[in-house]
């Protein structure tokens, strides 16, 4: 859901301004467009702004102060990551106003304080292959997991981009497709040979006409929430994480399995096997080359164990 779209005083009038400027000369997603006008949304009740010159740095800095003492429903604080998301949100409204010779609280004026690193948990290799091998089996929906999960690996694609694929996409002579991504940036991805073999096998199994590349396999007729059928057998994102984390359980993987595992586990196999991080950057599709650095921590203390582990079974040898 977007708000402000009836806006009830100026500032809120202003915001769904900035919202369409997102949309349309930015053309930012539709779950941007929630994400930022839930948070402006949030300071805007909290802070009672009606104008922009209710906006002061004062009134930031108690809000940011209300955000860092808050707790979640676990009784959790606030991760820093979601505090310095609401001051991003803030700053780039203030700047959009400010473009539009509006007065107004400078943008410079709120500090976005230093995030706190990533913690990504990915497969080890041996891992990815029991993942894999989990999905073992020649029905039709065997067939399907396992392309899916080979294609998730060998690509580093995002959930979201699996499944709006349609087989029309997937170009599998060539081993490579194009995928459109966060921000609707093209980039290309590529197919190893077992995840080709494997879509192959799942493609050939299929006797519908479905355009999506990955369907479901209901047990009693595809039925949606009204009771009606539905048009397409696409496979939704939440479906794909629950495939993932059943072969994952399947697998005897004890770490806690995503979609996105998967994708920090195409990143960190690369690194470690000497992929340059810009060529890492292009396969992910990171707009930031800060963002795809997080893998360069991870790759290096898993390096590091790998050669301590190494020179301790070299002593071993040598005390014998």
């Amino acid at each position: 859901m977007i708000f402000f779209e009836k806006p009830k005083n100026e500032i809120e009038t202003l915001a769904k301004r900035f919202c369409e400027h997102l949309e349309i000369e930015l053309d930012r997603s539709h779950r941007t467009l929630e994400s930022y006008s839930r948070v402006l949304q949030s300071f805007f009740v909290w802070g009672k702004i009606e104008v922009p010159a209710d906006i002061t740095a004062a009134r930031v800095r108690t809000y940011r102060l209300y955000l860092n003492r808050r707790l979640n429903r676990q009784g959790e604080s606030l991760k820093k990551n979601t505090q310095s998301y609401h001051a991003i949100v803030l700053r780039t409204f203030l700047k959009y106003l400010s473009k539009q010779d509006i007065l107004v609280l400078p943008a410079e004026k709120i500090e976005v304080g230093k995030a706190e690193d990533r913690q990504i948990e990915f497969l080890e290799y041996d891992e990815v292959v029991r993942l894999l091998d989990a999905a073992s089996g020649t029905t039709p929906k065997v067939l399907r997991d396992r392309a899916m999960l080979e294609l998730l690996f060998s690509s580093g694609l995002r959930v979201s981009e699996l499944v709006s694929l349609d087989q029309v996409h997937v170009n599998l002579e060539k081993e490579e497709f194009s995928v459109r991504g966060k921000g609707r940036k093209l980039r290309i991805v590529f197919i190893s040979p077992a995840a080709k073999a494997a879509l192959q096998a799942s493609l050939d199994s299929r006797g519908d006409v479905d355009p999506a590349l990955f369907i479901s396999y209901p047990k009693k007729g595809l039925v949606n929430r009204q009771g009606g059928k539905r048009d397409s057998k696409r496979l939704t994102t939440r479906s794909v994480a629950r495939i993932v984390k059943y072969y994952a359980t399947k697998a005897g993987i004890v770490k806690d399995v995503h979609p996105h595992t998967l994708r920090h586990s195409f990143a960190t196999d690369l690194l470690i096997n000497g992929a340059d991080i810009r060529s890492v950057q292009a396969m992910l599709g990171h707009a930031s080359i800060t963002t795809t650095q997080i893998y360069t921590h991870v790759t290096n203390e898993h390096l590091k164990e790998i050669h301590q582990a190494f020179h301790a079974k070299r002593k071993k040898r040598e005390g014998k």
